[in-house]
């Protein structure tokens, strides 16, 4: 009762700021993008989600579509999807002082694909993941009924580290990390072997440092979670190596202990915040969205933050 209660007094502040933001200009405003899930697009719900965001913090976004966003998302392979995402975002001239991300699912790996690689680019302050593989799946992902889905969950489970065709062609095929197979998973998975700096002899320090420069991360669980396998690789946890056994906790991990992206780093300084909701992969509620996403894309025209412990220094360069 008492957390409801909260998050009751909670959203009510959070319209009434929004109220106020509505009399901010504009270029006070950080922008955000979204990126949404495999086998959805930027129209229909997304793109109701988007504008909700939008009206509750008072800052512009836009959802960010690659292709022709639902087939795309489970035929372009995630390298391809993150190069596009990086070109349009440089051309957003509205992005151009740093701007934040919100991400859902698979579109979280893109997100952090758009951190860690794309030159260039403008600086991403606060990012909010929900229900993000960060670390991997061990298991193909659900999809929905129809010829594409079964055609794209069988060659998943054929040979997903012996053929080149499937991880030129199937994104999920980037980051299905095997707990069992992981020489064949470093040795042949193209994406998130990269993203996630797990081969030794090819650690890029540019790629960490572009990732721990961002101001908060927002890394959203879903405690019923049936998509995810396991669903605390939304937090970076993960299995061992050799099989499903044992499940480390985030700070239980190489990438973690060893520091190999920044999130170490970036969580001794305070910029890391796990969260967890009740319900299944990406089911969250308003109020929900108004506790863990909304503070992130807010701030007033003086850069103070309206909760949080958000960091402004930003702010700077408006």
């Amino acid at each position: 009762m008492e957390k409801c209660s909260r998050r009751s007094v909670l959203l009510h502040m959070v319209i009434a700021a929004a109220v106020l933001f509505s009399f901010v200009p504009v270029s006070t405003s950080i922008p955000f993008i979204l990126f949404h899930g495999i086998g959805d697009k930027c129209s229909g719900g997304v793109s109701n989600f988007t504008q909700l965001l939008s009206n509750l913090s008072g800052s512009p976004g836009s959802c960010l579509e690659i292709g022709n966003g639902e087939n795309d998302s489970w035929f372009m392979p995630l390298t391809k999807q993150t190069s596009l995402a990086c070109e349009k975002v440089k051309q957003m001239k509205e992005l151009s002082q740093g701007y934040n991300i919100v991400a859902e699912s698979q579109g979280n790996l893109v997100a952090r694909g758009l951190i860690e690689f794309c030159d260039n680019a403008p600086p991403v302050i606060n990012y909010v993941s929900l229900g993000g593989p960060h670390a991997g799946i061990a298991a193909i992902p659900k999809c929905a009924s129809g010829p594409l889905c079964a055609m794209a969950e069988a060659l998943l489970k054929s040979a997903i580290y012996n053929n080149d065709f499937i991880q030129d062609h199937l994104a999920p095929s980037g980051f299905v990390k095997i707990p069992g197979q992981i020489s064949k998973y470093l040795a042949h998975s193209k994406y998130l072997p990269k993203l996630n700096n797990e081969r030794p002899d090819e650690r890029n320090s540019t790629f960490k440092d572009r990732f721990a420069s961002l101001h908060n991360l927002v890394l959203v669980m879903f405690q019923n979670d049936t998509t995810l396998t396991p669903k605390e690789t939304a937090w970076f946890g993960y299995y061992q190596d050799g099989g499903l056994d044992t499940l480390l906790s985030t700070q239980q991990t190489k990438l973690y202990k060893e520091d190999w992206i920044g999130l170490k780093a970036l969580d001794i300084a305070g910029k890391v915040k796990f969260e967890s909701v009740l319900g299944d992969h990406l089911d969250i509620s308003d109020e929900e969205v108004v506790e863990y996403v909304v503070p992130y894309l807010m701030q007033d025209e003086e850069c103070e933050c309206l909760s949080h412990n958000l960091t402004c220094d930003y702010c700077e360069s408006y």
